[in-house]
């Protein structure tokens, strides 16, 4: 399976993320959020920043479903979903995972059927520290 690519920008992210939070960077000038992780705020060009803690709670924004033919590790696992996740506290801020049934679950855990757009989810993370979504309400 393919492990994320950490650089400078976004390595606090995954070392959160390994402790069981999930925290996006945010401009310590201006406050605004911001995702991907990046060194200057695109808002006031500020380059101070810091990482705040979020509930982990958003709603699905949208969501695909793979089919074959794809990487041979993801292969065996298709069809499974892929969704992107507005943040509640950062509605601008859409991050891609997996809805899953459980923490560590695998990719294909949840039926896609089960996936609809508007569905409110909540982060859960991997042994790894990747993070992952489950249903609020299942």
């Amino acid at each position: 399976m393919l492990t994320p690519v950490t650089d400078a920008d976004g390595a606090p992210f995954w070392r959160y993320a390994a402790q069981g939070e999930l925290r996006v960077q945010a401009c310590a000038d201006c406050g605004e959020p911001r995702f991907p992780p990046r060194p200057c705020c695109p808002h006031c060009r500020s380059f101070a920043s810091e990482w705040r803690l979020t509930s982990g709670r958003g709603r699905i924004w949208s969501y695909v479903v793979p089919h074959p033919p794809l990487l041979p590790d993801y292969a065996a696992l298709a069809p499974y979903n892929v969704i992107l996740v507005e943040l509640a506290e950062a509605p601008r801020i859409r991050m891609v995972g997996n809805l899953v049934s459980g923490p560590g679950a695998p990719i294909d855990s949840v039926s896609p059927d089960r996936v609809r757009i508007g569905a409110r989810v909540q982060v859960v993370f991997d042994g790894a520290g990747l993070p992952q979504w489950i249903l609020e309400r299942p």
